[in-house]
């Protein structure tokens, strides 16, 4: 999967968090100081080409929705980093986590019990 640049990932947050959504609702999710609504269209058009997000159109008013699952995405980055990282090891990527006090060994030992519930 295509991975995305910082710019490219908050506003596919944003849309994952909307749902369909037009410009104008990602730029107010944005908040202050909002960047140029010609910015946030540019984003999201590149977004559409990468395969992220279709629209239909209303006119001249195109509504945008997700093509790629944030849970997708998630495992697709979460799956690269496994592999430029810890030779592909999720047991060795967790242990790091574990040696750098990331993650408690409490914390892992009843999330994983909670798993096999």
């Amino acid at each position: 999967m295509i991975t995305l640049t910082k710019a490219e990932e908050e506003i596919m947050q944003l849309i994952w968090n909307r749902g369909n959504c037009l410009v104008s609702d990602l730029l107010d999710d944005i908040g202050e100081p909002r960047p140029p609504h010609s910015s946030i269209s540019t984003i999201v058009r590149i977004l559409e080409k990468k395969g992220f997000v279709d629209h239909k159109a209303y006119g001249r008013t195109y509504e945008y929705f997700p093509l790629i699952s944030k849970d997708n995405y998630s495992k697709s980055r979460l799956e690269k980093l496994a592999s430029d990282y810890f030779s592909g090891s999720f047991k060795d990527m967790v242990s790091f986590l574990v040696e750098e006090e990331s993650l408690d060994p409490q914390e892992l030992e009843s999330f994983i019990h909670d798993l096999k519930k």
